[in-house]
């Protein structure tokens, strides 16, 4: 069996939308998958705000200056770049590109924007759109999560709606109202990108050389 190339996946949503706990759990759903076809891992983002309580460098994001962003902006390092609530957020390319050639598939947690972006530079993408079930409930979320002030909610509620502007762009919707249903949507998104004619041909080509033997 030849190794395919990897799937790229963008997810969108608006804050709380519950797009980064879908990511999150659909990993650990294939961790234990001892395939390497069936490897997937979310890229790491560059970003120049401050680290949350419990982040990372490295794991979460790369924490980097607004200078140091700006340097790798210039040497064309990021696939999709943009500056969201005063802070810059970028995607590297080597190592979406790398990871890709390794056959393992990469989920990347950015915004329309960058979706759009990175679709221009690579077609094949699947661009997944996470929506809430309504404003009254992705208020109640980002209320709950106690991480921001009274007038940052405000602002995520007004960049919402204009993220939510723009789902027709995308390939896939899916609509986060039971979040176990939600996970075998996006679940069946990716099982779908992996058994496209192209992916099955590369690995399957032995396979139907001696199918098609005389």
């Amino acid at each position: 069996m030849s190794q395919a190339p990897g799937n790229l996946f963008i997810l969108a949503a608006p804050s709380g939308a519950g797009k980064s706990s879908l990511i999150k759990a659909l990993l650990e759903r294939h961790a234990d998958s001892s395939m390497h076809s069936n490897q997937m891992q979310v890229s790491v983002s560059h970003t120049t705000r401050a680290p949350r309580p419990g982040e990372k460098d490295g794991v979460h994001y790369h924490f980097v200056s607004k200078d140091a962003f700006e340097a790798l902006i210039d040497k064309g390092v990021f696939f999709e770049w943009a500056e969201v609530f005063g802070n810059y957020y970028g995607t590297s390319r080597v190592v979406i590109e790398e990871t890709l050639q390794r056959g393992i598939d990469v989920f990347s947690d950015i915004d329309w924007q960058g979706a759009r972006q990175v679709k221009a530079q690579i077609p094949d993408t699947a661009t997944i759109f996470v929506a809430p079930p309504s404003k009254d409930e992705l208020l109640r979320r980002l209320t709950a999560r106690n991480q921001d002030s009274d007038a940052i909610i405000k602002q995520r509620m007004e960049k919402a709606v204009e993220e939510i502007s723009h789902y027709h762009e995308f390939d896939f919707i899916v609509i986060n109202d039971n979040f176990d249903a939600a996970l075998e949507e996006l679940d069946a998104i990716v099982s779908a990108r992996r058994l496209r004619k192209e992916k099955q041909i590369i690995r399957h080509e032995e396979l139907f050389d001696n199918l098609l033997a005389k």
